[in-house]
């Protein structure tokens, strides 16, 4: 039996979702000269470059992004920050939190560094996680049921739509 998709957020959505996150970002960093934008590849990357690109529109922000690639499959060992985030304001950003075990194992890699502030921004938040994540800035919030998927497409570095699966 196919599973039935449904869109919940289409590119006109999502462009709006986008922009109001990066006011959201600037508001929270408007005493900031710089913020890191950290993004979970490849959805997470792809959201941090497109709320970079309007943060640098919209604020006086020096932003810097830098993508981190990780195995969800094997959530062991060193992940490894290819920059010294010491005294940053940094965003961890992904494309949907599920149960937030992702979300800890970076987290757990950022924390060894002597950070001025730490936010995590996703554009889907799912409701039902295993493990205690709060995101601070979200595009969408939809409560799922554990056998649901939320499916986020991409073409480029745009990301197209969103889909419950």
């Amino acid at each position: 039996m196919k599973k039935k998709r449904v869109l919940i957020l289409d590119k006109e959505r999502i462009a709006y979702k986008l922009q109001r996150m990066a006011y959201e970002i600037w508001e929270h960093n408007s005493d900031e000269k710089e913020v890191t934008l950290i993004g979970i590849k490849k959805g997470g990357e792809i959201l941090a470059d497109n709320l970079a690109a309007i943060l640098k529109e919209i604020s006086p922000l020096h932003v810097h992004t830098i993508p981190v690639s990780i195995n969800k499959r094997k959530l062991l060992g060193n992940m490894v920050i290819s920059d010294d985030l010491t005294g940053r304001s940094v965003i961890l950003v992904d494309d949907v939190v599920n149960s937030g075990k992702t979300m800890i194992y970076c987290l757990r890699a950022i924390l060894t560094y002597d950070l001025k502030k730490l936010m995590v921004a996703v554009l889907v938040d799912r409701k039902h996680k295993s493990f205690p994540i709060y995101s601070d800035i979200v595009g969408h919030s939809v409560a799922t049921t554990l056998q649901e998927h939320i499916e986020v497409e991409t073409e480029g570095n745009e990301i197209t739509a969103v889909y419950l699966e």
